[in-house]
């Protein structure tokens, strides 16, 4: 079970590596990881398991938070519809996204960053994914709104990036015209 003392903080040189392709079929050391990954989101957002462990709350964590500079994360969230978005992909890649921005009133946070950093942070209203599943069977998304934004996060850490490089120094509450607000 992964707890908060196995996710590194920011600062850390792995958050800052291009996480290396996940070789298929996965083997059984990378599927375990790939489900201890989407087993803490779930735990993490489990009330009574989150202040057993002493877990933070988080709707996605990517191998590199973890040390493991592979390419593959979890994302378990509910989106503003009620829908529930649970996805644990091996090397998942954007293959089309909408020129229209969106972004969190909110801000985004992150498990390995310890402090609020304020501002916006634009990323694409909807995106187009493919990787592969916990089997290693191909996986195609089209994803919106809060899932969106949280699989393009995930996917950032597999590049080495962390949310507050989108943050437009100069004006952190910076809105793009017509990007769309959304509320979390």
């Amino acid at each position: 079970m992964i707890k908060m003392e196995d996710i590194i903080r920011d600062g850390h040189p792995t958050l800052r590596e291009v996480a290396k392709e996940v070789p298929l079929p996965p083997s059984r050391e990378d599927k375990k990881t790939l489900s201890d990954l989407l087993q803490y989101v779930m735990n993490s957002q489990n009330p009574e398991i989150a202040q057993k462990f002493g877990l933070r709350a988080g709707i996605g964590i990517a191998a590199p938070q973890i040390n493991i500079s592979k390419r593959m994360f979890a994302v378990h969230l509910e989106d503003g519809k009620g829908d529930l978005h649970s996805y644990a992909l091996f090397n998942p890649k954007i293959i089309s996204h909408s020129v229209e921005k969106s972004y969190l009133t909110s801000g985004e946070g992150c498990l390995s960053v310890d402090r609020n950093i304020p501002g916006y942070v634009h990323r694409h209203s909807r995106v187009t994914v493919t990787g592969f599943d916990l089997e290693g069977s191909p996986v195609k998304l089209r994803l919106r709104g809060l899932a969106s934004i949280a699989v393009q996060h995930e996917i950032d850490h597999l590049n080495g990036i962390m949310f507050y490089d989108h943050i437009n120094l100069q004006d952190p509450y910076y809105e793009p015209a017509g990007a769309i607000p959304l509320e979390r």
